[in-house]
């Protein structure tokens, strides 16, 4: 099949739509007709080449659509059923999903190569034929994947397919960074450090979780208006404003988690995130870095006496078929607000102004939306 994708061909250069070739699906894999893509900082990695992939790339991996093509031996989903992409896929059957993390399934160490779960083959091409690697083995930046069904979680046909695409990676990430990983309990105070795509749903998952303080630091505005929206007990512009309060509301005892959810992440914030976090409370850390970096700075006098922890998640520290459908159900009972987080929508050729818009601080997710001219 051809259709239109985003690609990046180096790092450094824009997104450039582009004619690409969709391969049909082989055993295991389906194809699906997406309604919308998120825009998550994470593809913004690929083009600053914090994130390594062999070039071109088709960015993407939060979406939601239809299936409209079964592969040999697909067992878990049929043409017309609806569905999310998670960016983490999970066979269930490798160590890691046997012991219940499927947020860490062996087949998360394909996500960057473009080789399909399936053949260790490429489904994707450009033009000219050229292999090119979708991110995290989906590449919705463009309006039709064909992917393992892995990769796909079954959803109710009611939820709305635009809302529903949030929840493959900002939502699920930020909610368990805070509730699943975090643990957070009722009372508890719960930081959250960035309020982006990711940040935001941490803060709604601590305060549906039950945390008597919830705290945003963002420089942004916009963005700690949001969090107050969607939850947040008090707001700040930098980690140096939000300590001395932190510390006279929770009598000294500072916070239970801090959770790390720039989009940028560099080593030397995991000592200010510790100083936020009170004895026996845990630094959670899901923003993402560069690839090389090794470079943390942190008090180890403070982390072995006070008994601290830093503790790293994926996908919210759960996997995605047992974290989807509880977000669904949360998202019926009204304790998830999906439809709020989408701030502006974009055609497939804004993909540039649609990062230009994220990196200065006007979105907490943007969104393209397919419609019928991209089918």
């Amino acid at each position: 099949m051809k259709t239109k994708g985003a690609i990046l061909r180096e790092p450094g250069q824009p997104w450039q739509i582009e004619e690409i070739e969709v391969g049909d699906p082989v055993a295991g894999e389906v194809q699906v007709r997406l309604a919308a893509s998120g825009l998550c900082h994470s593809d913004h990695h690929l083009r600053t080449g914090d994130s390594p992939a062999p070039m071109p790339v088709l960015g993407g991996h939060e979406g939601a659509g239809v299936v409209t093509k079964v592969g040999p031996g697909v067992t878990r989903l049929a043409e017309g059923d609806h569905v999310v992409t998670a960016f983490i896929p999970a066979c269930g059957t490798c160590e890691p999903c046997s012991r219940g993390l499927q947020n860490i399934c062996d087949e998360g160490a394909r996500l960057l190569t473009g080789l399909s779960i399936s053949d260790d083959t490429h489904r994707l091409h450009t033009a000219d034929g050229t292999p090119l690697t979708p991110m995290c083995l989906l590449g919705t930046f463009a309006p039709y994947i064909t992917v393992n069904e892995a990769s796909l979680v079954k959803i109710e046909d009611d939820i709305p397919l635009r809302e529903a695409a949030l929840l493959g990676c900002g939502v699920a990430t930020g909610w368990g960074s805070a509730v699943e990983i975090g643990d957070t309990h009722t009372g508890d105070t719960v930081v959250v450090i960035g309020i982006g795509g990711v940040g935001i749903n941490s803060i709604q998952g601590a305060a549906a979780a039950g945390a008597r303080y919830v705290v945003a630091i963002d420089p942004v505005p916009f963005k700690l208006q949001m969090a107050e929206k969607l939850g947040a007990t008090h707001t700040f512009a930098s980690i140096e404003e939000a300590a001395p309060v932190l510390g006279e509301i929770t009598w000294g005892k500072m916070a239970n988690t801090t959770v790390i959810t720039v989009g940028e992440i560099f080593g030397d914030i995991i000592a200010p995130a510790l100083s936020l976090t009170g004895k026996g409370g845990q630094v959670v850390v899901a923003g993402m870095g560069n690839f090389a970096s090794m470079d943390v700075k942190l008090n180890l006098f403070e982390l072995t006496l006070l008994q601290k922890r830093v503790q790293g998640a994926i996908f919210g520290g759960t996997g995605p078929r047992t974290q989807i459908p509880n977000l669904l159900r949360e998202y019926r009972a009204g304790r998830l607000n999906l439809s709020d987080l989408i701030t502006t929508t974009y055609r497939q050729d804004q993909i540039n102004e649609a990062y230009d818009d994220m990196l200065s601080g006007k979105n907490i997710r943007g969104m393209i939306v397919y419609g019928d001219d991209d089918y």
